[in-house]
């Protein structure tokens, strides 16, 4: 979950590697620090707190020349061994200061080997687990930095992606991934390194994505790839398309914000390429096109479908199974990825496992996926990351195509990869004679409105900015719903506990009077979604009975809907569509809604405390 980057060239390493650390702050933010190897001497500077105080540290050292230096790593933290402090942030260097290791991941059996190598006479100075590396390099180093590290690595159980530099070699940075992301940048007369593409673009469009345990050797004029074994291999670059601009803010005060604004025109991305009309331009059994997840007549003998994910992809994992059991007809299970590995799950040859990760680095989502692929699972991966560890390793892949997400709390993300689930529901319910034709023509004219109904809830968000003026300091909000309104009630209670610190939970509203209504009071601001029509009477009960115990009542439904109109304190309607289909459109107004309350709390939604965008630790 932390960024590492590192930068090997002509141009000044310092600025380079702070601009690349900005762009990878979503990461972590805990602290940073950089190492620069210039006149053979190895300096490092690092700082707790958010990147600003790290640049506030090195600029008058920089200007004054004192930080020079063509090649150096950087890194900013989401702290899991050590506390946030200057001297447990990262880089860090062995007892002599000539080896400096920054460190994605969790080193396992760090305490073991720390005992060790205190029992060898080396005094550590932080309580981190990475530490260790630095010290078992310099154990092993003779002369040869590559070598030190491949005989290290045989010492290391657990996670990592590594940035390594040493006083000794000026002329070549190391690099390693396991389990942990690392892009690798192919420039002309610089090379560099980095946890995500975006740091990179500056520089060059022109990747390679390192493997479990491949180790890049990066010189100003050439990248060397080895096995864990220390031999060379070959490979092939990947080109990337993507404009850099799209992970900037674009004018919008916060990415979360931009990101939120980006779903119409990421939901058509999603769709366009999927979604094919006849000779006579009309949409039939045959209107999608999922070739890429290799979809033929074996789904249909499917028993099952199996989701495996965590946090916002495991709520559209939700919305998922409701999808497929109504257009399908077939049993789903939603599974939450962290525990999926640990119930000794059982597997069977004719289930569909479908694994979400917005970035594709999850490391409890790999985890479920490599469980199931080692029992025969084929794998259909759902992610907006080319390249990434889940892309590579599943057997098929379906891309979301919403461009980079930089902001930690997800929202473009998630409304993809509903675009995604519900396609191969509406195409499975079609292969099982599930949805007839005219059902499944109605389904799809009714999702290829879904983006232009998403650009006209935004363009109705000065009331939800209202709205939150006058409710952000509430100290509880529920969210509630039922069937796919209940599934939109958990992401959007998220959103809002993620980066405004309010306390917030969602229920399913059948279940208010077996518990939950015991916390409703005047504090308490209740959000129910009203959207599955056949369901209204018992959710407007269900708002009345938590308005009697105090508390305000905000109510999300159809421009068309007056049925709640005497009950609400307040209403967010969006267009009408189909039941079914409201989740990509109703999670929007808590979308923004949580931004709004992050924003007048003086929060940034963009970097909430404690959570970082990429979880690739356990």
């Amino acid at each position: 979950m932390c960024g590492i980057v590192g930068y090997i060239g002509r141009e000044d390493a310092v600025p380079v590697l702070l601009k690349g650390l900005k762009k990878l702050e979503y990461r972590g933010y805990d602290s940073a620090g950089i190492a620069v190897l210039g006149a053979r001497r190895l300096l490092v500077r690092k700082s707790k707190g958010a990147l600003k105080y790290l640049e506030e540290k090195v600029d008058a050292e920089f200007s004054a020349g004192e930080l020079a230096g063509t090649m150096g790593i950087g890194h900013t933290r989401w702290a899991t061994h050590g506390e946030p402090s200057d001297i447990n942030s990262h880089p860090h260097t062995d007892v002599s200061g000539k080896i400096a290791v920054v460190h994605n991941g969790i080193i396992e059996n760090h305490a073991k080997l720390r005992s060790w190598l205190k029992d060898h006479g080396v005094a550590f100075r932080s309580a981190t687990d990475t530490e260790v590396i630095a010290h078992l390099i310099d154990f092993h180093y003779n002369g040869n930095l590559l070598q030190a590290v491949t005989e290290s690595l045989k010492r290391l159980e657990g996670s990592y992606a590594l940035g390594i530099i040493c006083e000794n070699e000026p002329e070549r940075i190391v690099a390693v991934r396991k389990e942990s992301p690392l892009v690798v940048g192919a420039g002309k007369g610089e090379n560099l390194i980095a946890s995500d593409v975006p740091a990179l673009l500056e520089y060059t469009r022109d990747v390679y994505y390192l493997a479990d345990r491949e180790i890049a050797v990066l010189s100003r004029e050439s990248v060397e790839f080895y096995n864990e074994d220390g031999v060379c291999i070959e490979k092939k670059a990947s080109h990337v398309d993507w404009d850099a601009s799209a992970a900037e803010k674009g004018g919008y005060e916060h990415f979360m914000l931009k990101e939120i604004h980006e779903q119409p025109k990421a939901l058509t991305d999603t769709l366009r390429a999927r979604i094919k009309t006849n000779a006579s331009k009309s949409i039939d059994s045959k209107s999608i096109n999922l070739e890429e997840i290799g979809f033929d007549a074996s789904w249909a003998e499917a028993n099952r479908i199996v989701i495996a994910a965590c946090g916002t992809a495991w709520h559209a994992g939700i919305i998922g199974k409701y999808a497929f059991e109504r257009f399908a007809r077939i049993p789903t299970e939603p599974d939450i990825a962290s525990e999926y590995r640990y119930r000794n799950p059982i597997f069977d040859p004719r289930d569909i496992f479908i694994i979400i990760s917005q970035s594709g680095e999850t490391a409890d989502t790999l985890a479920a996926m490599r469980l199931a692929k080692k029992n025969g699972a084929r794998i259909i991966a759902i992610t907006n990351v080319v390249g990434s560890t889940l892309a590579r390793e599943a057997d098929l892949v379906m891309y979301t195509w919403a461009g980079p997400e930089i902001a930690v709390a997800s929202t473009k993300a998630f409304t993809t990869q509903l675009m995604c689930l519900y396609l191969i529901a509406f195409q499975l319910g079609a292969l099982r004679n599930t949805l007839s034709k005219e059902e499944l023509a109605r389904a799809l004219a009714a999702l290829e409105l879904i983006p232009a109904q998403a650009e006209a809830i935004l363009g109705a968000k000065e009331n939800i900015q209202r709205f939150a003026s006058q409710q952000f300091n509430k100290s509880k909000v529920f969210y509630m719903g039922r069937l796919f309104d209940y599934a939109v009630s958990l992401e959007s209670a998220l959103k809002l506990k993620e980066i405004s610190y309010t306390h917030s939970e969602a229920f399913a509203a059948g279940e208010l009077k077996h518990g939950p209504i015991a916390l409703v009071d005047p504090s308490t601001l209740v959000v129910a979604i009203c959207t599955q029509q056949e369901l209204f009477d018992k959710m407007d009960s269900n708002i009345k009975e938590t308005k009697a115990r105090g508390a305000a009542a905000a109510v999300i439904t159809y421009e068309d809907v007056s049925y709640f109109d005497d009950t609400a304190d307040e209403l967010f309607r969006i267009p009408r569509t189909l039941d079914s289909l409201t989740p990509m459109l109703s999670v929007i107004p808590a979308q923004l809604y949580a931004y709004y309350t992050s924003v007048l709390k003086g929060l940034d939604p963009d970097k909430p405390r404690n959570l970082a965008k990429s979880v690739t630790v356990e």
